[in-house]
This record gives C-alpha cells, structure tokens and sequence, in this order.
C-alpha cells in the first residue's frame, strides 16, 4: 500500500513538472526547449515545441545538463562576494541558453537565435513571473 502511495505520488509530481515546463514553453514560440534539471543535471520534466528538431542527442544533452548545474554549483560559491545568480543567459552560434536556479534544481529554457535581447529580456521576466507563481 505504501509503494503504490508513493508511486502515485511520484507519477502526479512528474505530471506536475511537465506542466510547468508546458506552461513556460507556450510563453513564447521563439521558446525551443523548456526543461528541469536538479542540482547534479540529471533531467525532471522537458517541453521540447513541436516540429522543433533537437540539437543535442541523448548523451550531449545529459553532459549539457551536467555542465550546467555545475557552473550554477560553482557559482554559489561566488555568491557571498556578488549575490545570488538571477539567471545565466549564453547566446551560441545556433540557439539562446537560460538557466535559471531554483531552491530545488535550475530550470533550463533554450530560445531561437534570432530573439532580440529586448524579447529575451521580456520573457525572463515572465519566465520568472510564472516559475514564482507556480511554486
């Protein structure tokens, strides 16, 4: 009875993250990828936007993650001297990379190249507008 308590639990958790991750997805059509990593990268929830063809495979995304929640890590360490990281923006060659650190892990959105930086400005703001009122 238990097992069965907390799997339920678990399915209606994992629902929950993919919901969120849906919900920053249709913020913006220029909003490729939205994603939920922990605190070692390891993946919650992702909303990839429909038709849109991933550019990492399986195993560069799992590195990508990795990477990504040890910089935030790395970054805390800083944190005394220059606050707390709002979010990271990394602006490569083919797409737009947020993190954003949360008490439980970071989320991880990725925005089309061509998004203007008053746009990107715009949409961390919502992002963050949403991520607070969702909880």
């Amino acid at each position: 009875m238990e097992i069965r308590n907390i799997m339920n639990h678990s399915k209606e958790t994992n629902q929950k993250n993919k919901e969120k991750c849906k919900k920053i997805q249709e913020l913006s059509p220029r909003i490729r990828y939205a994603g939920m990593i922990n605190n070692y990268g390891r993946t919650i929830a992702g909303q990839l936007r429909k038709g849109v063809v991933p550019l990492f495979d399986t195993d560069e995304a799992i590195n990508d993650h990795f990477i990504e929640a040890t910089r935030i890590k790395l970054r805390k360490a800083l944190a005394p001297a220059v606050g707390n990281t709002i979010y990271s923006l990394t602006e490569h060659e083919k797409v737009i990379m947020l993190t954003i650190p949360a008490t439980w892990g970071i989320y991880i959105i990725t925005l089309d190249k061509e998004t203007g930086f008053v746009e990107i400005k715009d949409l961390i703001d919502r992002i963050q507008a949403l991520i607070t009122s969702l909880g």
